[in-house]
């Protein structure tokens, strides 16, 4: 049995090699729309479930996850433009947000799939237009929900967060290690 990252995310990548996992990635082509009044746990556990079983990948057990930046009742995902961006950390300037990382296995060695999610505080500072518009220069702004990346550059922006930081990056750690207790028996395959 393999395991399959279904995700192009380079940081989600990084967090699951620094575990000493041997793995593939598929990136899955998803449509990430938010259904009515979605709330975002059921949000990012809907897309991470997609991901997952996006993947056809015969005996394997994929790993799908999705994040997202609740400001409010405004879901901020990832910037289309510069302009997005600066309008999105105007928006967090000074303000708490919620992020939400939903975390989804699929074992097609026993049949299961489970689904949960992380969610963490974050407090911004107060931003100047000077910095957020030298921080979306660097274009770090562009890929990331929220337009920002807390483990990057964009520590600064942060005052400090209530939770996992690992949530924030988008690939919650502990409870990824929790949910692979479920499969124990399935990775001594691996």
């Amino acid at each position: 049995m393999k395991v399959v990252l279904a995700s192009s995310s380079p940081r989600r990548f990084k967090l699951l090699s620094e575990e000493g996992f041997e793995f593939k990635v598929v990136p899955p082509e998803i449509d990430e729309t938010k259904i009515g009044d979605e709330l975002p746990e059921d949000y990012v556990c809907r897309l991470a479930r997609s991901k997952a079983q996006a993947i056809d990948n015969g005996d394997s057990l994929v790993i799908g996850a999705d994040t997202v930046v609740v400001l409010g009742d405004e879901f901020l995902n990832k910037p289309a433009s510069k302009l997005e961006a600066r309008v999105t950390l105007e928006k967090l300037s000074g303000q708490t947000h919620v992020v939400y990382t939903g975390l989804c296995l699929v074992c097609s060695n026993c049949g299961r799939t489970n689904v949960d999610y992380d969610k963490t505080t974050v407090h911004f500072n107060v931003l100047t237009n000077s910095a957020i518009l030298e921080y979306i220069e660097s274009g770090e702004p562009l890929d990331k929900a929220g337009a920002y990346g807390i483990q990057g550059m964009g520590a600064f922006l942060v005052n400090k967060i209530d939770g996992h930081l690992d949530t924030v990056i988008g690939f919650p750690m502990s409870l990824l290690r929790k949910m692979l207790e479920g499969h124990r028996e399935c990775l001594k395959k691996v």
